[in-house]
């Protein structure tokens, strides 16, 4: 099952949005859009924009300096563009290493996605928490702050996994890989001390929850799977303020700096989600 939580965030609210506002999910890929379905269930009223940094994907490949860089030349050019009042950072690997960069440059609100581990902490009865990740983000010092701060009671195993995103993306593509090399993803998170077992698993790639059936049909025991996007698309919410009154259902737009790898499947895949107009932001990335 899903566990909600508070996302946190340095941002001010807004004073007032007089229109109705212009939101901005961003991601390395697919990610992202299991942020954009909460996002536009909080707030219909918005023009919503998701962006894929699809020529630089994944994000774990790049140096930190490298995925700075990156991520801030994009987001010029998105914000030139589109006009964004808010911005989502969906996520994990740019958000625990880039938002301190973006809110110095931008004067608009950013909402990041981090670890929900202090949620993790409070759910379990067991003492086992896994955080399921990217490596970048197992690498992180701010994941392992959090675990200090928020699970120094509990037994945290961080499990980066290498392939699982890319899975997720081959799964919207249609191109789902087999049970087994999702099991094999999986099966570090879960761990037996003596009587005590693992009870709780944070998604801490926002790429994960696009598998997250399969995770539950392939797990040996029930876990609770605490995915943070409802509580990001509160947080923006929150800040955005009171909701205009304008007609529900405003479509969105979905906007790759790559598209090579958009196929008939895919493009099926995003317009269930809302996202009929696809556009290409041609972005190449530079191998340093």
């Amino acid at each position: 099952m899903r566990f909600d939580l508070l996302a946190g965030t340095g941002s001010r609210p807004l004073a007032s949005v007089p229109h109705a506002p212009v939101v901005l999910v961003f991601d390395s890929g697919l990610g992202g859009l299991t942020v954009l379905a909460e996002v536009r269930r909080a707030r219909p009223e918005a023009r919503v924009v998701y962006a894929a940094d699809d020529a630089a994907f994944p994000y774990g490949d790049l140096t930190e300096t490298a995925l700075v860089e990156r991520v801030l030349a994009v987001m010029d050019r998105l914000i030139a563009r589109h006009a964004p009042d808010l911005v989502v950072i969906a996520c994990n690997t740019a958000s625990t290493l880039v938002l301190p960069a973006l809110r110095r440059r931008f004067a608009i609100p950013f909402v990041g996605t981090v670890p929900p581990i202090k949620p993790a902490a409070a759910a379990t009865r067991s003492g086992l928490v896994s955080v399921l990740a990217t490596p970048g983000t197992v690498r992180r010092d701010y994941t392992r702050d959090l675990i200090e701060t928020y699970a120094g009671n509990c037994t945290v195993t961080l499990v980066g996994a290498t392939r699982l995103a890319g899975f997720a993306e081959a799964e919207l593509a249609g191109a789902p890989v087999p049970d087994a090399d999702l099991a094999a993803e999986i099966a570090p998170c879960f761990v037996r001390e003596g009587e005590a077992r693992t009870d709780v698993v944070v998604l801490a790639c926002t790429h994960y929850p696009l598998l997250l059936r399969r995770f539950e049909r392939l797990a040996p025991w029930p876990v609770t799977w605490i995915d943070p996007a409802l509580a990001i698309a509160r947080r923006m919410a929150q800040l955005l303020g009171p909701a205009v009154r304008e007609e529900d259902g405003v479509p969105a737009v979905a906007a790759f700096t790559g598209g090579d790898r958009i196929t008939p499947a895919l493009r099926g895949a995003l317009a269930a989600r809302g996202l009929h107009a696809v556009t290409i932001e041609s972005m190449p990335l530079r191998r340093q």
